[in-house]
């Protein structure tokens, strides 16, 4: 994502890129973002249909820990 390593807001140490894992039933997946509030769906925990979906990076400082995430 960005061409320059991020610094840490917290710190200033290089953050290193990686991502948040979403475990699921038979499944590994990379965390997405999702436009809109939550909606409840019966069949599907929610409701995600004609919503815009974003998977999301985050960066992680290995000095202090805080997490910086990102949704291109």
């Amino acid at each position: 994502m960005p061409e320059t390593p991020l610094k840490c807001v917290k710190c200033g140490h290089i953050m290193e890129e990686g991502f948040v894992l979403d475990n699921t039933y038979g499944a590994r997946l990379q965390a997405e973002w999702v436009e809109g509030a939550p909606e409840g769906s019966r069949w599907m925990g929610i409701k995600t249909k004609g919503k815009d979906h974003h998977s999301v990076l985050t960066f992680r400082c290995p000095n202090c820990t805080y997490l910086e995430s990102y949704a291109p």
